[in-house]
C-alpha cells in the first residue's frame, strides 16, 4: 500500500492514539525519569531509530535546508523541543482534567493562528464542529457535572499545557510553508535531529539539578514506545495529513486524545464507561463530521510555500 493510498484521516486518528498513549506514559514513570530527561531520551533514542533509513534523503536534500535553515529551525523548535518538552513538564503538576481540557483549545489555536500567518477563511461546519467537540471534552473531563468544571484551577502546570498547544499550533499552521522540493522524511529527520539538540542543553541542566533517570524495565520501554508510536510515527502521519487536508482539519481531530485516552483507562485500568463518557465521545464524533465531513467541505491537497 502507498503513502497516496492511505486516507489521511486514518492517520490522523491513529496519531491521536498514540498522543492519547504518550500522555498516559509520560504521567505514569513522572516519578521515575524527569521531564526534560523523558524528553531527550525520547527523540534521541527516535533519532536513532530514524537516520539510518532518511540518511540519504537528508544529504540530498542539504542545499534546500540550508537554504531555508530559519524555516526547519523554527519547525524543529516548536514541533519537537518545546511541544514536547512543555508537556512532559506540564504533566509533573497538572491533573489529568486540566490538561485534557486545555489540549482540546488546540483546534481552536490552529483555526486562528492559520486565519493569523497564511490569511485562511474559517469555515461556519469547522466553528460548530469545534464547539460541538469541545462541549464533548468539557463532559467527559467534569463526568457531566458542570460543578466540577467550574471549579478547576489553573496551575503552573496549566500554562505550560497552554505554551505547548501554541507551540504545536504553530508548528501545525507553518507545515504548510515548508521548502518546496522537500521530502517529508527529510524534513522528519531533519527536525529530531535538531530538536533534539535544542533539547540536549535543557537536559544536561536538568541533570546538573541532582534529577535523575531509574533505569528499569518501566523507564526503557516507556522510551522506546514514546519514540516510535507518539514520535516518529505520529510526526510522520500528522505531517502527512496535514498536507493533505491543510492544518484546520487535521486540527479539529485532537478532540479524538481524551476520548481514546477514556478508552485506555477502561481497557489498560478496569476503570468504567458511565453515561456522560458515551454524551462525551458522541459529542466529539458530531463535531469532527461536521468540520471534516460534507458537500461544503473540499477535501484538496494542501501546496506549500518556500520558507521566508
Amino acid at each position: 500500500m502507498t503513502k497516496r493510498s492511505i486516507s489521511p484521516y486514518l492517520l490522523l486518528v491513529l496519531v491521536t492514539l498514540f498522543w492519547a498513549g504518550n500522555s498516559v506514559v509520560a504521567r505514569y514513570i513522572r516519578l521515575e525519569m524527569p521531564p526534560i530527561s523523558l524528553s531527550f531520551w525520547r527523540w534521541a533514542v527516535a533519532g536513532a531509530l530514524l537516520l539510518p533509513f532518511v540518511w540519504r534523503d537528508m544529504r540530498r536534500d542539504w542545499p534546500l535546508v540550508k537554504a531555508n535553515q530559519g524555516t526547519v529551525a523554527l519547525l524543529a523548535l516548536l514541533g519537537v523541543t518545546n511541544y514536547n518538552t512543555f508537556l512532559y513538564l506540564a504533566l509533573q503538576t497538572t491533573t489529568a482534567s486540566n490538561a485534557l481540557l486545555l489540549v482540546s483549545t488546540m483546534p481552536l489555536v490552529i483555526i486562528l493562528l492559520s486565519r493569523l500567518i497564511l490569511g485562511s477563511s474559517i469555515q461556519l461546519r469547522q466553528s460548530l464542529g469545534i464547539t460541538a467537540s469541545m462541549a464533548g471534552v468539557a463532559v467527559i473531563v467534569a463526568h457531566g457535572e458542570l460543578k466540577r468544571l467550574l471549579e478547576l484551577n489553573l496551575s503552573s502546570g496549566d500554562l505550560w499545557v497552554l505554551a505547548a498547544v501554541f507551540s504545536w499550533g504553530a508548528y501545525s499552521v507553518l507545515l504548510k510553508r515548508r521548502p518546496v522540493g522537500l521530502d517529508g522524511m527529510s524534513l522528519l529527520g531533519y527536525t529530531v535531529v535538531i530538536g533534539t539538540m535544542f533539547i540536549l542543553p535543557l537536559y544536561l541542566w536538568e541533570l546538573g539539578t541532582g534529577r535523575t533517570v531509574n533505569l528499569n524495565l518501566l523507564t526503557l520501554s516507556s522510551v522506546f514506545y514514546v519514540a516510535l508510536f507518539p514520535s516518529l510515527l505520529a510526526y510522520l502521519f500528522w505531517n502527512h495529513a496535514v498536507e493533505e487536508v491543510g492544518p484546520n482539519r487535521a486540527g479539529q481531530f485532537v478532540h479524538l486524545v481524551p476520548v481514546f485516552g477514556t478508552l485506555m483507562s477502561v481497557f489498560l485500568l478496569g476503570e468504567r464507561l458511565h453515561g456522560y463518557h458515551y454524551a462525551g465521545i458522541s459529542l466529539v464524533a458530531v463535531g469532527i463530521v461536521l468540520a471534516t465531513v460534507g458537500n461544503a467541505v473540499s477535501v484538496q491537497r494542501t501546496s506549500v510555500k518556500p520558507g521566508p
